[in-house]
């Protein structure tokens, strides 16, 4: 449950294609304010203003943009100090370099710097964005972030596999932390999805098909963002106020599966 008025941070915004989107929107249509933020403001002009053509210059205007490289200090501090009482933040942000981080078929640990960055952007950021996120949650709140299956190596995810798995364990730390503040923190573990971030990964299709081959519900990797959509506004609203150091899985129920589908266990051809 959204309260009228609320306020909610969604961080990473990219385009109208992405997670952080669809939970937005579903958050406004609920009655609730959003902040929406991007890295900076040549990203939002490029992936944004220029490659979002389902939104007209009038809505774009309307949205609440900030920016905020969540590796500088100094910004997240200041675009908390910005926002007054909040509460909630979605934080969906990643990032591992695709050439040194992706694809391949070992975890390449000469390029350190990339290894670094990859780790401090996708997970490490999160205890940041909540260093300064909780003290504006004045009544409590929550705080939700997006992982990718943690708990089992895919192939070409690679590092980035490393980075939400690293996520998660951040998840469960700042719960523990930040639960004398009343303030929740969880993940929510969704299926491939096709999204910007998704098409830096490389043979992203592999993932596509090996979901045709676990996932006992039909997962489609373009309309279930909806679905992912809703599950993070529920861990971020009232009716999760007591689930805290969760990693919520929407992703068609693929990571219990142990080996791959029978034929007749899989869903019908085209099921939705």
């Amino acid at each position: 449950m959204i309260a009228k008025s609320s306020t909610y941070v969604v961080m990473g915004i990219l385009n109208t294609d992405s997670i952080a989107y669809a939970a937005g929107r579903l958050i406004e249509s609920l009655g609730g304010k959003v902040i929406w933020t991007a890295q900076n403001e040549r990203m939002k002009k490029i992936f944004f203003d220029r490659g979002c053509k389902d939104l007209s210059d009038e809505q774009k205007a309307a949205m609440d943009f900030r920016y905020c490289d969540v590796t500088v200090q100094e910004e997240v501090e200041a675009l908390f100090a910005s926002t007054g009482p909040i509460d909630g933040v979605l934080h969906s942000i990643a990032y591992a370099n695709p050439k040194t981080c992706l694809g391949g078929e070992v975890l390449f640990t000469e390029a350190t710097e990339d290894v670094l960055q990859g780790f401090h952007i996708s997970a490490a950021s999160l205890a940041t964005v909540a260093n300064y996120a909780v003290p504006q949650m004045k009544e409590g709140g929550s705080i939700v972030t997006l992982s990718f299956e943690g708990q089992r190596p895919f192939p070409f995810y690679n590092w980035m596999g490393v980075n939400k798995a690293a996520l998660e364990a951040v998840v469960k730390a700042l719960a523990r932390n930040y639960g004398k503040d009343r303030v929740r923190v969880n993940a929510v573990s969704a299926g491939p999805l096709t999204t910007k971030a998704a098409s830096s990964i490389p043979y992203f299709e592999h993932l596509s098909k090996t979901w045709e081959q676990i996932s006992p519900l039909p997962w489609d990797t373009v309309k279930d963002k909806e679905e992912v959509a809703g599950a993070v506004v529920f861990l971020l609203g009232a009716f999760a106020k007591k689930i805290t150091g969760q990693t919520l899985f929407v992703d068609g129920g693929a990571h219990f599966i142990g080996g791959t589908l029978m034929d007749f266990e899989k869903p019908a051809a085209g099921e939705a």
